[in-house]
């Protein structure tokens, strides 16, 4: 695949070109693998400087919205990404929704807090049985972390998980890079991106991420939009970028040519 002056492979930086002629512009971005690179620990995670700045800038443009889309509660995608205050944020895989200052908080019901409280237990008991595993807890949700656990503990903790969740009706499991993912909110990225479509009346959109969770949000394009795959692996995206690193010059180049357009 032939790639032109900025990196990016030759018929991404076509599509591109065509997508910023598009009236109103939604830049839907995944964080974790794609504005920032995989850390071990989830708090360490910052964006890149290039990407962040790019992103940033695009925020000021007439005609483009910008948001963060991520499996990440929003308290905890607020605190690693420190998004520009124009962007949007959609958290925890579509399940939070923040559209600006008059945005509701998620409230559960009392039988999904209820489930929620009985399924943390079960994680939080398999989490201390294997070192290494860590519990993230989100609004709707709790998350197995395994990255810092050798693979035949993580290995063990997410089968251990498995048959303890399937075991309870109303709790949605999800597996991402070295993590387990369970809602009791039926939510995904591809919900999210439709939520976002709507509400700025995007007329196209750009998105990019990295994990098996984005292939939801790639599911949901079309034949308008520009989905990017950040990395390896099998997805429905039409485009793929090598690694987070490439994502500056990704935003670099829609940030140019819809400042031309301007």
């Amino acid at each position: 695949m032939t790639a032109d002056p900025t990196g990016l492979p030759a018929d991404l930086s076509t599509a591109v070109e065509r997508l910023c002629r598009t009236p109103r512009l939604l830049v839907a971005m995944d964080f974790d693998g794609t504005m920032a690179p995989l850390v071990p620990r989830a708090g360490d995670a910052r964006p890149l400087p290039a990407t962040a700045a790019a992103f940033a800038a695009l925020a000021h443009l007439p005609g483009t919205t910008t948001a963060l889309i991520s499996g990440r509660a929003l308290a905890s995608l607020r605190a690693v990404a420190s998004p520009p205050p124009e962007a949007l944020l959609i958290g925890s895989h579509g399940a939070e929704v923040w559209l600006g200052p008059d945005a509701r908080p998620l409230t559960l019901t009392q039988a999904q807090a209820r489930l929620l409280g009985r399924a943390r237990a079960l994680v939080q008991g398999i989490a201390g049985q294997h070192p290494g595993t860590l519990l993230e807890e989100k609004p709707a949700g709790v998350v197995l972390h395994t990255r810092l656990a050798e693979d035949s503990a993580a290995s063990a903790a997410v089968e251990q998980a498995h048959l303890a969740l399937d075991a309870l009706p109303g709790v949605y499991v999800s597996e991402g890079k070295r993590v387990l993912e369970l809602s009791v909110v039926r939510a995904d990225k591809g919900d999210g991106l439709r939520t976002l479509r709507d509400a700025v009346h995007a007329s196209a959109v750009l998105f990019a991420g990295d994990d098996v969770t984005d292939e939801y949000g790639f599911g949901v394009l079309g034949p308008q939009d520009v989905g990017v795959k950040v990395g390896a692996g099998q997805t429905a995206a039409q485009f793929r970028i090598g690694s987070p690193d490439d994502v500056a010059p990704l935003l670099e180049l829609v940030l140019g040519l819809r400042s031309a357009r301007s």
